[in-house]
C-alpha cells in the first residue's frame, strides 16, 4: 500500500526528524576523553544483524532525551547478536547536557571502534559502553583511563593526606546511594590556601560493597595516574573518581539530596551527596579532670532515660495496635513508613468517602476524588473489604509503583493500612481515563487526532520504560483504556499495576496457572497456556491502538448494523485495502497516511505468533520514524465473546479482571474460543 504525506507533515518531518540528523552528522563532535574497544568478544561485519541492532539502540539512546537521573541501560535483539548498552552522566550535570553529552558518545563511539562488538568511551561529563555479553550490575574495573593534571603540589604529604581523607570520605558516602544515583563531591584544605575538590560516582545499578569495592580500586589508582599532582581523572567501566584544586563540579546541583529510591530510606546524615570537610583535631592541654566526670555524670543518666523512654513508648505503640493491622512487606515495612498516610487524613480529604466524590468502580473497590490539607487533589483507590484477590494486588502496587518513576506513569503518593482499610493514594487525574474519551460519542469529538497520536506515543514510551529503561523490568499484564489515565494536557499515564510481574534483567518469559487480566486485551498464549512475557503487553497496546482509531470497544465494532470483532474487521479490511473504514468518523483532521500507519502498527502487535511482533523499541522507531519502512502483519488470533458467560462479558464494561475461576465458568472448551483467519 502506498502512503504519502500531505505537505505541512513533509515540512514538520523534515525539521523534527532529517535535520536534528543531518546537523548530528556534520557538526563535529569533540574527541573522547578516552576510549577502549575491546578485541577479545568479537568483531561484526557490515550489514549484520548486530550493526542494525547497534544503530538502533544509538538511535534510541538519541531519541530518549529523559534519561532518569544521568544514567540509561538497554538492550536490542537477541542472543547472539544482542546488545546490551550502559550510559552514565555526571551526578551534578542537567539533562539538556546529560543528553548532549551521550549524543556526541553515540556518535563518536563507533567510529572509534568500528565493527567492533565491545566499546567504552565518553568525556567528563559522560560515559557510553554497549557490548554483546551481560553487562548490567556488574562490577568491572577494566579497562582504565588515567588523566593526570600537569601541574605539581608544592607539599605532597600534606596534600596526600587531605586527598586521601577526602577520597575515603567520599567513597562511602557514594557507595551509599540508593539505586537511581551513587554520587558524592565534597572538597578538603590541601595545602597552603588551597582546598581539594573531588567527585566520586558509580553505575546506580551496582550494589553498595561493590560500588565501594570500585572506588577504592580507583583511589589505589591514584599513584599511579596522578602522583604529586593537584589533579586527575580516573575513569573506570563501572565506576570514576576526579579531583582538582579548583571547583569543577555545579556546586548547587551537587548539593541537592538524591532522589527517593525504593524502599525509601530513613533519613540519615549519609543522605548528603557533599560530605563535610575533613576535620583537623587538634588535641587540648591543661584540661581538668572533673570537667570530664561532670559530663559523664550529665551524659549517661540522659542516655539511660533516653533509652528507656523510648522503649516503653514503643512497646505501649506496640501493644495499642490492633493484630493484623498492617500487611507483611517481607521485611520491607519501616522503609514504607514514609509513603504511609493516616486513614483519619483520607477520610477527611475524601469527606468520608461521599458518593459526591466518587470517581468510578473497579473490581477490587472504588476510587475517591480527595484533597488534602495542603490543597493537594489525590486520587484514592479504596480496596474493597470482601476482595479474595485485592491483598496480595494492593502489595504487589505499593512495592511496584514507588519503584517507578516515568511521566507516562501514574505516580503513587502513599498508602494507608489501618484495620481492613487498604487504601491507594495516587496523583490526580483531572481527565480520568482514556475509557472515558474514546468510547463515549460526545467525548470523542475532543480527540482530534492530533491528541489521539500523542496518547498512543504517550503510552508507548511508558511501555518502553517499563520493558526496557526502568532499574526494573515490568510486565503490566493489564493494559487496556480504563487503566491509561489523562491528566489536564491529555498526556497518557498507566494506571494499575496490581497484577503487573517483575522479570529478571535476561528473562523473556514466565508461565502461570492463574490467568489474570481483561478479555479481549489479552494475548492468546497468556490466555491459552498462561505464557506471558513483554510481547503480551505488546499485544494489548495494538489492541489499544485499534480501539484509539477507531473509537469503538474491541469486542463490538459496529459496521451499520452489524457488529464484529475488532481485530478481525481490523485484519479483514487491511488485507483487502480498506482499513480506511474502521476510522472514528470523528477524525476529520490529521494525516491519512499516519492514521493508516499507526493501523499497520496496531495489526503488527497483535499478530498470533509471539516473535513476530515487535519490541516496545522497535514501536517507538516505528512511531517517530516515516522512513522506516514496516514488515507485512500477519494475522491475528480472534476471541470469540459469544460462547463466553454473560457475567464474565459484562464485567468487561466495569475494570474487571478475570482469573483461573472466570476461565472455569465458560460453557465450551477454551482452545474454542479462538478462531484463525488465514
Amino acid at each position: 500500500m502506498e502512503m504519502r504525506m500531505d505537505f505541512p507533515r513533509l515540512v514538520f518531518f523534515a525539521y523534527t526528524i532529517l535535520i536534528p540528523h543531518l546537523v548530528a552528522v556534520t557538526v563535529a563532535q569533540p574527541d573522547l576523553v578516552y576510549h577502549n574497544c575491546s578485541e577479545n568478544v568479537g568483531t561484526y561485519s557490515n550489514n549484520s544483524t548486530y550493526q542494525s541492532n547497534l544503530n538502533t539502540l544509538l538511535s534510541t539512546l538519541f531519541s530518549y532525551k529523559e534519561i532518569n537521573y544521568g544514567f540509561y541501560n538497554f538492550s536490542v535483539g537477541q542472543s547472539p547478536n544482542e546488545v546490551n548498552a550502559i550510559a552514565l552522566c555526571r551526578g551534578d550535570i542537567t539533562q539538556d547536557k546529560c543528553h548532549s553529552c551521550l549524543n556526541d558518545s553515540r556518535l563518536q563511539l563507533p567510529q572509534r571502534c568500528p565493527y567492533q562488538n565491545e566499546a567504552i568511551g565518553g568525556y567528563d561529563e559522560c560515559m557510553l559502553r554497549y557490548s554483546n555479553r551481560s553487562i548490567f550490575r556488574t562490577l568491572e574495573i577494566l579497562p582504565s583511563f588515567y588523566v593526570p593534571n600537569p601541574n605539581n603540589v608544592s607539599n605532597e604529604d600534606v596534600f596526600n593526606q587531605a586527598l586521601k581523607t577526602l577520597l575515603d570520605s567520599l567513597r562511602s558516602k557514594a557507595a551509599s546511594g540508593n539505586s537511581l544515583l551513587k554520587f558524592a563531591t565534597g572538597e578538603a584544605t590541601g595545602t597552603g590556601d588551597k582546598r581539594i575538590y573531588g567527585f566520586m560516582q558509580c553505575t546506580p545499578d551496582l550494589n553498595e560493597s561493590s560500588c565501594s569495592s570500585c572506588l577504592e580500586g580507583a583511589i589505589n589508582d591514584v599513584p599511579a595516574c596522578c602522583g604529586n599532582k593537584e589533579g586527575g581523572r580516573i575513569f573506570k567501566p563501572s565506576c570514576s573518581l576526579r579531583f582538582e584544586t579548583f571547583r569543577f563540579y555545579d556546586f548547587t546541583a551537587a548539593n541537592t539530596p538524591p532522589p527517593a529510591t525504593w524502599p525509601p530510606s530513613s533519613p540519615s546524615p549519609s543522605d548528603n551527596l557533599t560530605p563535610p570537610s575533613p576535620a583537623i583535631v587538634t588535641p587540648t592541654k591543661g584540661k581538668k579532670s572533673n570537667t570530664s566526670r561532670t559530663l559523664i555524670l550529665i551524659v549517661v543518666p540522659t542516655v539511660i532515660i533516653s533509652v528507656l523512654l523510648i522503649s516503653f513508648i514503643c512497646f505501649f505503640l506496640k501493644k495499642r495496635r490492633p493484630r493484623g493491622q498492617f500487611l507483611s512487606f517481607e521485611g520491607e515495612t519501616r522503609t514504607l513508613e514514609s509513603l504511609q498516610f493516616q486513614f483519619s487524613t483520607i477520610r477527611v480529604a475524601t469527606d468520608n468517602f461521599s458518593d459526591a466524590n466518587k470517581l468510578g468502580e473497579g473490581g477490587f473497590g472504588s476510587v475517591y476524588k480527595g484533597r488534602l490539607s495542603d490543597g493537594q487533589e489525590i486520587a484514592v483507590k479504596r480496596l474493597s473489604a470482601g476482595s479474595k484477590q485485592g491483598e496480595q494486588e494492593f502489595k504487589n502496587e505499593v512495592l511496584l509503583m514507588a519503584k517507578l518513576q516515568h511521566r507516562n506513569l501514574v505516580r503513587l503518593l502513599g498508602f494507608c493500612l489501618e484495620r481492613s482499610e487498604r487504601l491507594l493514594i495516587y496523583e490526580f487525574m483531572p481527565n480520568l481515563s482514556l475509557h472515558g474519551f474514546i468510547f463515549d460519542p460526545i467525548k470523542q469529538t475532543q480527540l482530534n487526532w492530533e491528541k489521539r497520536y500523542k496518547i498512543i506515543g504517550g503510552i508507548a514510551r511508558g511501555l518502553l520504560y517499563l520493558h526496557e529503561d526502568s532499574r526494573l523490568r515490568i510486565i503490566h499484564r493489564d493494559l487496556k483504556a480504563s487503566n491509561i489515565l489523562l491528566d489536564a494536557e491529555m498526556n497518557p499515564k498507566i494506571s494499575d499495576f496490581g497484577i503487573a510481574r517483575l522479570f529478571a534483567v535476561d528473562q523473556t518469559q514466565e508461565n502461570t496457572s492463574r490467568i489474570m487480566g481483561t478479555y479481549g486485551y489479552m494475548a492468546p498464549e497468556y490466555v491459552l497456556h498462561g505464557k506471558f512475557s513483554v510481547k503480551s503487553d505488546v499485544y494489548s497496546l495494538g489492541v489499544l491502538i485499534l480501539e484509539i482509531i477507531s473509537g469503538q470497544k474491541n469486542n463490538c465494532f459496529h459496521v451499520g448494523e452489524n457488529t464484529e470483532y475488532l481485530l478481525t474487521h481490523a485484519w479483514i479490511s487491511w488485507r483487502e485495502g480498506t482499513a480506511s473504514s474502521m476510522i472514528d468518523p470523528t477524525l476529520r483532521d490529521g494525516s491519512t497516511s499516519e492514521i493508516m500507519r499507526c493501523i499497520h502498527i496496531g495489526l503488527l502487535c497483535v499478530q498470533e505468533n509471539v516473535a513476530d511482533r515487535p519490541t516496545m523499541a522497535s514501536v517507538m522507531l516505528m512511531l517517530n520514524s516515516y522512513s522506516l519502512n514496516l514488515p507485512i502483519p500477519s494475522h491475528p488470533a480472534f476471541f470469540l465473546r459469544s460462547n463466553i458467560d454473560q457475567n464474565i462479558s459484562s464485567g468487561l464494561e466495569h475494570n474487571s479482571r478475570s482469573t483461573d475461576s472466570d476461565l472455569s465458568r465458560s460453557s465450551s472448551p477454551i482452545n474454542s474460543q479462538y478462531i484463525r483467519l488465514e
